[in-house]
Parts: C-alpha cells; sequence; structure tokens
C-alpha cells in the first residue's frame, strides 16, 4: 500500500517500485497492491473509511496475511487498520528493521538491530495493554492489570535499551580506535543507495571476493580490503551498508559504528545505479543520511554505476550534466574503472604537500617510514645528515615531525620530480 501525500509525493510512475523491493526482500510474496492520493491523513487510520474498505476486499479476495505500508504509520493508526482488515499491518520502518533483523550475521550488526527495534517498539508498548487497563477501571490509586503489565515492559525494554547502547557505545570505541590506527594509510569508502552495485564494485577494484546479491541490503556489514593504486601506492577500501529514502533514524543512530569507515575516510566514492531511473533522487536520499552522519563535506567523487544497464543513453547523458565531475563506469564489465581510479589518485593528491625533511643520517625509522609513504623527488647526505625533499600527505606529517628532525614546507619553492 503506498500513499501520496503533498509532503511526499510519489516520484515515479511505479510507486510501489521500492515497497515490493523490500517486501520481496524480507521474503513474503506480493499478492496485491493499491495506491491512493490524499491531501492530509485519517488521524485514526491514516486512510479514509473508503480506501480502508476498498483495502479489506483486497486482503480478503487475495487471502492476504499481512499488509505493509510505504509509508510510516503511527502507533495508534496500525492498530485501528489491523483491527478494521484482520490482518497483520506493518509500516515501511518496520519492514526495513526486519530485514536488517534477517541479514544481521555479526555480533555487532546484531546488536545495532536490536536496538534499533526496541527503540522503534517502545512508544508502541502502550497501545499493547489498552485492553487491560480497560479491564480494571480508573481512577486515582487504581492501577489496572494493563497498566502493571506495560510498566513492566517498559522497565525491562529500557534497561535493555541502555545495555545495548552501553555495548555498542565500546564497539563505536573500539572501531574508532582501529579505524584511526590506520592512519598511514589512506582510507577511502564506497557509500551509496541499496543495490548500487558497491559490492560488486569493490571486487573489481581489489579483486576481493565480497559478497554480491541483486537483492535490497544484501550485507550489513563493512568490509575493508587493500586496494592498490598505481603511482600511488596501496590504500584501504571499504563497502558500507547502502543507504535507501527514509531510512528509519534508529537505523542511522544505531548504526553510526558500523559506518565509522566512512566517517574517518579521506575520500567517498559515492555510487549511484545509473541505469536506475530513479538515480536523482537515490543521490539525494544517500546525500542526506549523509549529512546526518555529519560526513556530508568530505570529499566526494560520485561514481555512475551499472552504464552496461542503461538502455537509454540519454539518460545517462541527462545524469553526467548534473553531475559533470562523476565518473561512469560498470562494476560488471570493467568499463571505466581506469578512469576511476584515475580519479581517485588525482583527488587523494591533492592533499599531498612539497617538503623538505632534514634529519641525521642514522635516523632510520624516519627514513624508512619517508621511503615507504612519501614520494621523494630528491635525497642528498650532507656529512651526518641527510635532507629529503619529497611529497608526502598533510595527515601523516605528524609521524615524521618528531624531535630531531626539521620539516620545512616548500611552496613555491618546490622542484621538479624530473630535476
Amino acid at each position: 500500500m503506498s500513499v501520496s501525500l503533498p509532503d511526499r509525493p510519489w516520484t515515479t510512475d511505479d510507486p510501489c517500485d521500492e515497497i515490493r523491493g523490500l517486501v520481496e526482500t524480507a521474503g513474503a510474496r506480493i499478492v496485491g497492491e493499491l495506491t491512493q492520493k490524499r491531501q492530509d491523513i485519517q488521524l485514526g487510520t491514516y486512510l479514509g473509511s473508503g480506501k480502508v474498505a476498498e483495502l479489506k476486499e483486497l486482503v480478503e479476495g487475495t487471502e492476504a496475511d499481512v499488509v505493509c505500508f510505504d509509508n510510516d504509520l503511527s502507533p495508534a493508526q496500525a492498530r485501528n487498520l489491523e483491527k478494521a482488515l484482520g490482518v497483520k499491518v506493518l509500516d515501511r520502518s518496520e519492514v526495513i528493521l526486519d530485514i536488517f533483523a534477517g541479514r544481521a550475521r555479526t555480533p555487532e550488526s546484531r546488536l545495532q538491530v536490536e536496538l534499533a527495534q526496541l527503540e522503534y517498539s517502545l512508544p508502541r508498548l502502550k497501545n499493547m495493554w489498552t485492553h487491560l487497563s480497560r479491564q480494571a477501571g480508573g481512577g486515582i490509586g487504581l492501577r489496572g492489570p494493563g497498566e502493571t503489565q506495560l510498566e513492566v515492559d517498559r522497565r525491562i525494554a529500557d534497561t535493555r535499551i541502555r545495555d545495548l547502547k552501553r555495548k555498542l557505545g565500546e564497539v563505536q570505541a573500539r572501531k574508532e580506535r582501529e579505524v584511526k590506527s590506520r592512519d598511514s594509510m589512506y582510507t577511502v569508502s564506497l557509500v551509496g543507495y541499496t543495490n548500487a552495485g558497491k559490492s560488486r564494485l569493490m571486487n573489481a577494484l581489489t579483486g576481493a571476493d565480497v559478497y554480491v546479491e541483486n537483492k535490497l541490503f544484501s550485507t550489513l556489514d563493512t568490509r575493508t580490503r587493500q586496494w592498490h593504486l598505481r603511482d600511488f601506492g596501496k590504500v584501504l577500501l571499504s563497502d558500507t551498508v547502502g543507504f535507501i529514502r527514509d531510512l528509519p533514524h534508529h537505523l542511522v543512530a544505531s548504526f553510526k559504528a558500523t559506518l565509522e569507515e566512512a566517517r574517518q575516510a579521506k575520500l567517498l566514492l559515492h555510487v549511484v545505479d545509473s541505469s536506475n531511473p530513479q538515480a536523482e533522487r537515490h543521490i539525494e536520499a544517500v546525500n542526506a543520511v549523509l549529512k546526518e552522519l555529519g560526513v556530508a563535506d568530505k570529499p566526494t567523487i560520485l561514481v555512475l554505476n551499472k552504464i552496461d544497464r542503461v538502455t537509454d543513453r540519454a539518460t545517462l547523458e541527462v545524469l553526467r550534466a548534473h553531475h559533470p565531475t562523476a565518473v561512469a563506469i560498470s562494476g560488471l564489465t570493467g568499463e571505466g574503472v581506469d578512469e576511476l581510479k584515475d580519479a581517485v589518485i588525482k583527488m587523494l593528491s591533492s592533499h599531498f604537500v612539497p617538503v623538505e625533511v632534514t634529519l641525521d643520517a642514522g635516523n632510520g625509522k624516519v627514513l624508512a617510514y619517508l621511503n615507504a609513504h612519501a614520494e621523494i623527488f630528491r635525497q642528498e647526505y650532507r656529512g651526518a645528515q641527510v635532507l629529503v625533499r619529497c611529497y608526502i600527505a598533510k595527515g601523516l606529517l605528524h609521524h615524521v615531525q618528531v624531535p630531531g628532525v626539521e620539516v620545512r614546507f616548500l611552496g613555491d619553492e618546490v622542484e621538479a620530480k624530473a630535476g
């Protein structure tokens, strides 16, 4: 069921396309669909009485077990619709949470999903016990069994939420330390709408064998692999969980530890399925999540993926016109991958500065570090000292700026490499 509202209009000729994909990913079989355009929602049932009756006929005619909305319902609306329809009613957030629960594989992702589910369910607990609280009557000092059960359930849920947040806080702190410990290598992170082809692209770039499936949210866990870039060296490439329009806020908050790779990355590769008619909308949705994560201003390359599946090249040209710096590729055929590598090298190289490093010739530790992480274009010995001119990443300078080592920025003095 998909409802169009003035503040949430349909953006495609097939308004049920995304909820259909979500429901199928969750493992259900679709037996019917219904849509409606409304100016506002009915407070009690979201839909008007006529549409509720039509939906009930569809449920009975198809013998459906569940009705899924491509909208978010209030607890009262979901309860009233279930009463009217006689079947379970799920909103968009519940379907997404169910998918995440089924796809969680690691202890970390299971904790994240459980926290998101509990935070989503907590405000709905009250409505689960109203039938019992009514039985005992009201009045000051008179607490019905429903209210007692509600208090018990809320206390259990609150305790579990605090416990999960504590555990996830520890996970996030450990993840931050782990990611920051790699500051001797540049990290590039793949982000994008779910099913944009990030995992396949990662395989194409690194030769890794990460799991690829043509389904929404095929993986929830961040994978990191080494990626060798010619004339630059090795960087770390991370594949993150896919985003989606109207991603539940609880999920974004819970998955901050998983998305730590994107938060700490020096460069983001924003992967887009260019063959999808809603590509522009997907770009907007991902940018909204990146903004919520606080990384919207991070250096980013837009990657127009799956160009091998584009049937109308005019649509690709429109995307290119809107995003002139984007790189068009196919993670499946490899077309455009070399251009993407060049764009990444150019972007990462912009972080390098020319410096002159003067140090004792016996300081093997710093010399070894410069040879491993800098591009040296001149090196000469002056008695007991050695002078090294090189390009080095700004973020790595603190490894060189140690006692006994002099670092001077060259600026306009920089010599040509060939010199």
